[in-house]
């Protein structure tokens, strides 16, 4: 207890006194993040109001080998703001206003615990489009976004928030702060230390202002929906939509089970005697928008979908957004316990994933139901189970290590865009050899010399 009225006593001198949490409500409520299954209580909760704070907490913390965890909104699904040697929770949420947003550059300034709801409302008040999309948007940060390079449903034709960050001011844990690329689309002065930041998860420095590129928004955009017998037979219709050069705003899908959860929750009036269904949207010209509409239905019919119907209008395609993006509550609501994770296979082989993550769910024992971006291969394998059921709990570890040893398999990966964190962190030598893990443990003792930004993730 001494420890940490010291600790604290030290804190406050940075930041404040009401800026320091160590009440057991607050240590409690910062030991986990989205991520079941996964919990440690720090020492401290901090919330810094500066960059400056950040770097004096950063100093202080190197100087005493404490550890610290940078975190937004804790929305991620990979374990990654997971205290798991106690120290620090570095909270940056006090870090959140938009610094600028300029449609003659085509880019925003952000602190980084902005929102990515936020983020896109500002550029939408210019006429701009933010583009990507995750799932967690209206609470998840830039910051957060940044670090594990978070996806969305829009990740097929605009890509991931890696491909939107021109620059980055971040803090070093020796307490330097560096500011990384800048304004420019175009820039190859030195490393790319904005590229190798963004996806590191708060193990390499602690971003604390991201400068964003934003698009002009389309004119319109569309959404329909195909039914499918078969997930597998939906797989293969997205495989004949690529094949044909079509590259639409939104690919993506639902198993049997996800669309019957998601009817009984939302009531939007889906199929619930199809095997699966594709969702997908595009937007730009108004013209353009109904001709790749209409096209991907045409390539659906053609690969045997039950069913093809475009929305009629803006608000029928919302509420068919709404069901891909309420897919996890709606899963939840089936169990007490429910593990959503994400694994990644070339688009030629999503129709083999998904067959393999059946089997294994059936050897298994385990209801996990599938959804995802089926334009760029990102499956969502989703176990809902009882907490108290511990025998179902192993049973559900070693599903999910076989579904991913399946993805690497299928030259996939163990994760598209949820992160390494603690949760993937046994898995991350069958991915990239022991060769590139040794590499990243000389890049985290090059950047954090003492070894305390978010230990026991990347590059420990």
């Amino acid at each position: 207890m001494a420890a940490t009225t010291e600790l604290a006593r030290d804190l406050a001198a940075i930041v404040g006194d009401t800026h320091v949490r160590v009440d057991d409500g607050a240590l409690a409520a910062y030991a986990r993040d989205a991520t079941p299954l996964f919990h440690a209580r720090p020492q401290a909760v901090v919330l810094p109001g500066s960059t400056e704070e950040v770097a004096a907490v950063l100093r202080y913390a190197t100087d005493r080998g404490v550890p610290v965890v940078p975190r937004g909104a804790g929305s991620n699904l990979c374990a990654g703001t997971v205290p798991l040697s106690g120290g620090i929770v570095l909270v940056l949420t006090r870090l959140d206003r938009v610094l600028e947003v300029s449609a003659e550059e085509l880019l925003a300034r952000v602190q980084t615990g902005v929102t990515t709801q936020r983020l896109a409302d500002a550029a939408a008040r210019e006429g701009l489009l933010y583009a990507p999309d995750p799932g967690s948007r209206t609470v998840s940060t830039i910051g957060g976004n940044v670090a594990t390079c978070a996806g969305g449903l829009r990740g097929l034709k605009y890509g991931v928030t890696r491909n939107y960050v021109l620059g980055l001011e971040a803090v070093l844990p020796t307490g330097e702060i560096i500011r990384t690329g800048g304004r420019l689309w175009k820039d190859v002065a030195g490393y790319d230390l904005t590229r190798l930041l963004t996806g590191s998860e708060g193990t390499l420095a602690v971003i604390t202002e991201a400068t964003m590129a934003l698009l002009p928004a389309p004119e319109d955009s569309g959404t329909g929906v195909a039914y499918f017998d078969s997930l597998a037979d939906a797989s293969r219709a997205v495989a004949a939509v690529i094949a044909a050069g079509i590259v639409p705003a939104t690919l993506e899908f639902l198993d049997h089970k996800c669309i019957a959860a998601v009817e009984e929750f939302a009531g939007l009036g889906l199929r619930t005697d199809a095997g699966a269904l594709l969702m997908f949207g595009d937007d730009g010209a108004s013209r353009t928008v109904a001709s790749t509409l209409a096209r991907i239905a045409e390539v659906c019919t053609g690969a045997g979908a039950l069913e093809v119907t475009l929305a009629e209008d803006i608000a029928r395609a919302e509420a068919l957004l709404a069901a891909r993006r309420c897919a996890l509550p709606a899963l939840s609501r089936l169990g007490s316990l429910t593990i959503l994770e994400d694994a990644t296979v070339p688009r030629h082989r999503l129709a083999e994933m998904v067959d393999r993550i059946d089997a294994i769910a059936a050897r298994y024992d385990l209801r996990i139901a599938t959804f995802g971006h089926a334009g760029d291969g990102n499956l969502h394998p989703t176990c809902v189970l009882d907490p108290d059921d511990a025998a179902a709990v192993d049973r559900a570890h070693h599903a999910f290590r076989e579904i991913f040893a399946a993805a690497i398999a299928l030259d996939g990966t163990i994760t598209g865009e949820h992160g390494v964190g603690a949760a993937k962190l046994p898995y991350l030598a069958d991915r990239i050899g022991a060769d590139q893990i040794a590499l990243a443990r000389r890049l985290k003792l090059a950047f954090d010399p003492a070894g305390i930004l978010n230990p026991g993730k990347l590059g420990s």
